[in-house]
This record gives structure tokens, C-alpha cells and sequence, in this order.
């Protein structure tokens, strides 16, 4: 079967949209281009690409395009609905991207990042190693688990505290576990895990900045009391 000469697949590879994503990226593309890979397909006479072409004619923007109904996109030949419904579903995606997402809590004391775990922390009934992670501006990027271990101890590993920080690109981290007793004093093996951990971080250049201890409705701060942060 001989394809028309409007077909996609009949134009030189480099001049075919998917080609060009591939080769050089999305952002080498022009609106036409990107509206024709959403289409996907055009019509027996018209290929997605000029399908996309008069799309851009008639309404000039990808802005006046995205303001447009589902009824005055399908007035343009080779758009049902389900393809303009397509259409402006992924433009509205486009949009929302750009909005600003949620605040992301700062933490500046010990209290604030005591206040990020301990409700979760505060009841359990064996220990939880735990790493809160931070950008530069110590926003919490995310809370990651680390190790769970029984009733008095959970085993920690400074490999596995600061693989999901490198992975997230986190500037800092604060360290947390809690003591299921309830008793939030630290113990000397607490002093020296935090110890090692920060050693750890210096060679990977992500600072430790304290190591918490969750009890029964309090906690202890190892740099307030000056123990491991020397």
C-alpha cells in the first residue's frame, strides 16, 4: 500500500517528531511537533503533524489552545473528542507543574525535627533508626527509614543512613531512634554511632547535625548536650 505524502512515517527520519525526540529532546520541539506525539495519529488524508499544524493555525497559542473547549477544539478537522480531550488533558498537566507545590517545613532546632518523627516515633515497641534529610536551606526533603531493631538496639550502618541522602542530593541530615523504654537518655553506644556517622559525612560532604533520641513524650538532643559534636 502506498502511503500519502502527507503520512509522518513518509518524511525523512530527522524531520519526524519522534525521531527528533529521541535524537535531541523534547525541547527541540516545536509546539506543532509536541502536539502531534499527544495526538498520536492522524487521519487517512492528514498525518498528526498536520493535524497539529492546523491546530496551531486556528488558535494561534499553546496558551489560547489550553482556554479553548472540548467542542471548539473538535471544530478543527481530524479532532474527535477523545483526542481533544487528550489534548487539553495534557496541556492542563503542563500547567500544573508550574504551580508551586506544597511548603516544605524548615527545620531549625532540635524541637522542630523532634516535632517531624516523635508523634510517630513516640509509642513504638521496638527501636527505629531513622533519617530526616535536608537541602540546603534545611527543608525537609523526606523522613527515611533506616534500620528497625528489637527492644533495645537497632543495628545502623553509616552506608545505610546516607544512601538515600546521596540519592536525593541532601545537603544535611539529622539522625533520630527511639528508646522503647521511654527513657531518652543516650547511651555510650549512641554517642559513638553518632560519632561515626558524622565522620562518614564529612567524607561525603553531607553534614550530620544532630542525632535525637525519642522517649515517652520527650526527647534528648546528643549536639545540645554536646555528646558526639565535639
Amino acid at each position: 500500500m502506498v502511503k500519502p505524502a502527507s503520512h509522518v512515517s513518509a518524511l525523512p527520519a530527522e524531520l519526524r517528531p519522534r525521531e527528533r525526540l529521541r535524537r535531541h529532546g523534547a525541547g527541540a520541539l516545536s509546539s506543532a511537533e509536541l502536539l502531534a506525539l499527544v495526538l498520536g495519529t492522524g487521519t487517512a488524508r492528514a498525518s498528526a503533524l498536520d493535524v497539529a499544524t492546523a491546530l496551531m493555525r486556528r488558535f494561534g497559542s499553546l496558551g489560547r489552545l489550553s482556554r479553548a473547549s472540548v467542542q471548539e477544539v473538535c471544530a478543527v478537522p481530524g479532532i474527535g473528542e477523545a483526542k481533544a480531550q487528550r489534548l487539553l488533558a495534557a496541556i492542563e498537566v503542563g500547567r500544573r507543574l508550574l504551580e508551586p507545590g506544597p511548603r516544605r517545613p524548615v527545620i531549625r532546632t532540635a524541637a522542630d525535627a523532634a516535632a517531624a518523627v516523635g508523634a510517630s516515633m513516640g509509642g513504638l515497641d521496638r527501636e527505629h533508626f531513622r533519617a530526616i534529610l535536608l537541602n540546603t536551606k534545611h527543608e525537609v526533603l523526606d523522613i527515611v527509614n533506616v534500620s528497625v531493631g528489637g527492644l533495645a538496639s537497632a543495628p545502623v550502618h553509616p552506608r545505610e543512613v546516607f544512601t538515600e541522602a546521596v540519592r536525593r542530593c541532601a545537603a544535611a541530615v539529622i539522625v533520630v531512634h527511639n528508646h522503647p523504654s521511654g527513657d531518652a537518655q543516650p547511651s555510650s553506644d549512641d554517642v559513638m554511632i553518632t560519632e561515626q556517622l558524622r565522620a562518614a559525612g564529612r567524607l561525603i560532604g553531607i553534614e550530620v547535625l544532630d542525632h535525637l533520641i525519642i522517649g515517652d513524650g520527650t526527647f534528648t538532643s546528643l549536639r545540645d548536650r554536646r555528646l558526639g559534636f565535639v
